[in-house]
Formats: structure tokens, C-alpha cells, sequence
């Protein structure tokens, strides 16, 4: 049974919906210690982070054990925020993942667990809760409830502004979310300047080549691309194809060459390598990619190379995942398109690539 009985709760203490925050009439029977107003919302957290995180709730949210000593009184301390911080990442990068999915319902019960472990850990007005606002901004702005995402961006910049240490990191994801908000509400020259700053402050805290900063490059190119200046949406598509070509092409070079080591010696292969920081960073990429993919290919006639650059680069990408089923196809669709427009130098090149994804799609996996 997971009905709260009110009597049961003891006096002058308010059990709050882990979702929405309105009184609670449902307790997880798993943990006990988290609470929620109806099935609906349980039924919601479980399936976007509870059931991950269920067990781990337990010692952040029940009283402390009696310690013998100041010591393991401080060391109980300790060991309890480097949880909370663990979940502040673990669950900021599962809503990030949604997210990139086009998850937007999904994202928002672990965005929320984010912001509030990082109130926990870092207080109500820390910059650090950021990161976790403009999650909850970009997971409304895909629900189309343009109103709440701009009460979240609204807090995210009222922190940013009483802030004396924010990374250019932080401005940067502000920016590109400001840039989002105007988007969807069609006020496109405003989405243009938040989107520039965007590009401006990723590119100070990691440069104008890196995989961080092409995010600015995408949403900007698309802009361009809904307004018929199909040019400049081009050079920009084409940008953000070359870093992450560059960037997987990099981690491509050294891994398959290991991986081919690996199973000549132990006839296995190695682990998931992209050289990415986490799920969420490939799930970005895939959706960027297939994105650009999906305006190169009706027109791959007039610029081939710029379609096979696209899907080389997703063929690595599915390689260094281990997804050889994917791999193999996008390789041999630029080999196709390769060999109707390319040279035969470039054509070798994917030749390669899709000879080394056959022969490991061959390969018997073993312990």
C-alpha cells in the first residue's frame, strides 16, 4: 500500500509531491522518502529517474546515525554531500540526454531532483543552480509552455546577475537558451543576438573548433535556414559538420587501430569509447548530425561531399558507440554516394571505414 493516512504523518510536518510540490497523498513503498500527489506524477518521476535513483535516496533523506565521535560525526558530513553531488550530475545529465532525445516530459522529474540537491549542497541564490533552471527552461520550451520556461530563464538570469564568479560556460548555455526562448516565440532578431553571445562566450571558455561551442553554430545556422538564406545556414551546417568530423575523426583514428589490435591478440573487442563526456553528449551529436543530414540529403546531388562528410561522421560516431548495426549503415550509404561523385582517394577512405565495422560486426565478442 502507498496511500499516505494523514494521522500517520506527525504533527506541523508537510509532505510535498516530489513533481509539482502539492501535498502529498502517495509514498514510494522502495525507499519510503519520497512522496507524490497522484500515480500521475509517480508514475512520471519513476519512470524518468526514480527507478535510477530510488535506493539512493534513502541516506539523504532519513535522519543521520548517532556518531561516537566529532570525526565520524565530519566524515558522515563528508560522505553525505559527495552523494548529494554525485546525484547533482548523475540527474543533470540524464535530463540532458531527454533532452537531446526530444524527450521534453521525461526530462523534467530529473532536472528537478538537479535543482534541488544542488540548493542542498550550494544554497537557494548559488550560481550552480543554474545549470539545472535553464534544463527546466529548454524541457518547457519543448512542451510549448513558453510562460513557465520564461520564469525559469527569468531566475537563471536574476542568479547570473547577483553572481561575482560565473563561467563563460554558464553565460554560454544562458545565452543559447535565451536564443531558444526567442525562437520560439518567432522574435528572431533577438534569437540571433543571444544565440552570437552564445558562440562568443563558448568559444572564450573552450574556442571557436570545439564540439561545445558548435551547438550555437546549429541553432544559428537554423535560424538562417528558416528564413531562405539558404547561404549562410550552409556555412554554418558545414562548420558544425567539420568539428565534430574533426573531433570523432581524432578519437576514430587512435581507437580503431587499438581495436583491431585487440581482437588480432584476444579475439574481443573493446568497450564504448567516443571520447564524449557522457550519454548526453551523444545524444547531442546524433541529433545535430541527423539533423544537418536530414537538409543535406534532398540536394546531396549539387554538394556530395558535404552529404558524406555527414554521414562519415555518423558512421564514426555509431563505430566508437559499438553500434556496428548503425555504423555499417551510414558508412555504406557515403560509400554509395561516394563512389557516384568522389574521387577514388576519398573513396578508399570510407572503404576503410567500413571494412574495419564489417570485420568487427564479424568478429565473435567474448569475456
Amino acid at each position: 500500500m502507498n496511500v499516505i493516512y494523514p494521522l500517520a504523518v506527525p504533527k506541523g510536518r508537510r509532505l510535498c509531491c516530489e513533481v509539482c510540490e502539492a501535498p502529498a497523498k502517495r509514498v514510494c513503498t522502495a525507499c519510503t522518502v519520497t512522496y507524490y500527489c497522484g500515480p500521475v506524477h509517480q508514475r512520471a518521476d519513476w519512470g524518468s529517474i526514480h527507478e535510477k535513483i530510488c535506493q539512493l535516496l534513502i541516506p539523504l533523506r532519513t535522519a543521520m546515525p548517532f556518531y561516537n565521535s566529532e570525526e565520524e560525526r565530519q566524515h558522515g558530513l563528508q560522505q553525505l554531500q559527495q552523494r548529494q553531488k554525485h546525484l547533482i550530475e548523475f540527474c543533470y545529465t540524464v535530463a540532458q540526454k531527454y533532452l537531446f532525445e526530444g524527450k521534453h516530459e521525461d526530462a523534467v522529474p530529473a532536472a528537478l531532483h538537479s535543482l534541488r540537491f544542488r540548493m542542498n549542497v550550494h544554497g537557494l541564490n548559488s550560481v550552480e543552480l543554474v545549470p539545472a533552471y535553464l534544463l527546466l527552461a529548454e524541457a518547457s520550451l519543448g512542451l510549448g509552455r513558453i510562460v513557465q520556461a520564461e520564469e525559469y530563464l527569468s531566475q537563471a538570469q536574476w542568479t547570473v546577475l547577483k553572481s561575482t564568479d560565473c563561467s563563460n560556460a554558464t553565460y554560454s548555455l544562458l545565452h543559447r537558451n535565451l536564443g531558444l526562448l526567442y525562437m520560439a516565440k518567432e522574435n528572431f532578431e533577438e534569437a540571433r543576438y543571444h544565440l552570437a553571445n552564445d558562440i562568443y562566450f563558448a568559444s572564450c571558455a573552450f574556442g571557436t573548433e570545439d564540439i561545445r561551442t558548435s551547438g550555437g553554430y546549429f541553432h544559428l545556422a537554423n535560424i538562417f535556414y528558416g528564413h531562405k538564406k539558404k547561404d549562410v545556414a550552409d556555412t554554418l551546417y558545414t562548420q558544425v559538420s567539420e568539428i565534430w568530423h574533426k573531433y570523432l575523426n581524432d578519437h576514430y583514428q587512435v581507437l580503431s587501430q587499438a581495436r583491431v589490435q585487440q581482437i588480432d591478440l584476444l579475439g574481443k573487442q573493446f568497450v564504448n569509447d567516443t571520447g564524449l563526456a557522457d550519454e548526453a553528449q551523444e545524444a547531442e551529436a546524433i541529433r545535430i548530425l541527423t539533423s544537418i543530414l536530414s537538409i543535406r540529403e534532398p540536394t546531396s546531388d549539387k554538394a556530395p561531399r558535404k552529404t558524406v562528410l555527414v554521414l562519415k561522421t555518423l558512421a564514426m560516431l555509431y563505430y566508437l558507440m559499438m553500434d556496428s548495426l548503425k555504423a555499417h549503415e551510414y558508412a555504406a550509404r557515403a560509400l554509395s554516394l561516394a563512389q557516384e561523385h568522389l574521387s577514388v582517394e576519398e573513396q578508399n577512405v570510407i572503404q576503410e571505414l567500413l571494412t574495419l565495422i564489417t570485420t568487427e560486426e564479424e568478429q565473435p565478442i567474448t569475456s
